[in-house]
């Protein structure tokens, strides 16, 4: 080869280089500056913008300034943007593994979440879903057990969710509402508290207890139900389209992943320092029920059939809670043995086997 020809084959591989180095993102979420939720949203691309200097910049738009929180997905799908924050549960209906990948009713706490992801096989199980549909998945939030109904008519046991119509995300959660009475009704984070206000419902779950307090549920409900066994622990994070991903360096792809984990270990300390604050705002506010023990352990029982009913139905569904139940099984031993200094409960599950008989 030529001197000349080294100089030229440098010179395009530089160019190519300054080309790969130079990206610029577009990034939205399901999210409305109004919720709190945005702030992890906010933390994940301000910590990724310092990370990648002149590699990548992002900009960040707020939900619904860009397109319909609903439209999100196909939105990073379609490459209309590069990157769009969510809560997975919005997709099950393209397909239910999403609901999993989300929250679960009465099994994972946020520490199980964080454990699976990080070490267990479940950032792969993300990956594997989303790539489905052309995209890359970073998960970055983490909340631990949502709030629970908030009504204007007490709810203290199992019998007084009969015939009550009551918003509820989530998949397995609305099957396990219908089996004890309730009906699911599902609308945006941005509908309630009017459906609330007006009456069209007669009561609501959304998110943690800050979150619920930033979109003012407290103005028109009088009692909250809690805990919130329907979901347990909450994940979000940010799907971005393939090809933007593979556009880019590994250095700055392995950026990217570290303000995500990094995001995440704030997401979860941030959360439960807000919610704290919030409970005790709400405990001024409203009257505040707990189910007591046998109640949940009941709720435990149905939703161990709703899950294995779930994953029944859908082989994406069984692999996720696959993985997810042998880790609750793998890690049993040992959180059981350092009981109670450990990281939460180890739940009475379901039957991984039965899942795996009807794969």
């Amino acid at each position: 080869m030529t001197k000349l020809t080294l100089i030229a084959a440098a010179a395009a591989a530089s160019i190519a280089g300054q080309a790969m180095a130079q990206q610029s993102w577009t990034m939205t979420t399901t999210w409305p500056s109004s919720l709190e939720l945005i702030e992890t949203d906010k933390k994940f691309v301000d910590l990724a913008n310092k990370l990648t200097g002149d590699e990548l910049t992002i900009e960040f738009f707020e939900g619904g300034s860009l397109v319909p929180a609903g439209e999100v997905f196909g939105a990073v799908e379609s490459g209309t943007v590069q990157a769009g924050a969510d809560w997975p549960g919005y997709w099950a209906g393209r397909d239910a593994a999403f609901s999993a990948l989300a929250t679960t009713p009465s099994l994972f706490n946020a520490v199980d979440y964080a454990n699976w992801i990080q070490q267990w096989g479940g950032a792969d199980l993300y990956n594997e879903i989303y790539g489905q549909f052309g995209m890359v998945y970073l998960p970055y939030g983490l909340t631990n057990n949502e709030s629970g109904f908030r009504t204007n008519e007490p709810i203290t046991s199992l019998e007084d969710l009969q015939g009550k119509r009551l918003r509820l995300s989530g998949l397995e959660q609305g099957k396990l509402l219908e089996q004890l009475g309730g009906n699911q009704v599902s609308m945006s984070g941005g509908e309630i508290y009017q459906s609330l206000e007006r009456g069209v419902i007669d009561g609501a779950e959304f998110s943690t207890p800050n979150v619920d307090w930033s979109a003012g549920f407290q103005q028109v409900t009088k009692y909250w139900a809690t805990p919130g066994w329907h979901q347990s622990a909450s994940v979000f994070g940010v799907m971005i389209n393939k090809s933007a991903w593979d556009a880019l360096s590994p250095e700055t792809q392995e950026k990217l992943k570290i303000a995500a984990d990094a995001t995440m270990m704030w997401s979860l300390a941030f959360t439960e320092k807000r919610a704290t604050e919030a409970y005790a705002k709400f405990d001024e506010a409203v009257t505040i029920n707990r189910y007591d023990d046998e109640t949940l352990a009941k709720v435990q029982e149905m939703a161990n059939e709703v899950i294995i009913e779930t994953a029944c139905e859908n082989p994406n569904s069984a692999k996720v809670y696959v993985s997810m139940l042998e880790y609750l099984n793998d890690y049993a031993q040992w959180r059981d043995a350092s009981a109670p200094f450990n990281l939460g409960r180890t739940p009475n599950g379901p039957d991984v086997q039965a899942i795996k008989d009807c794969m």
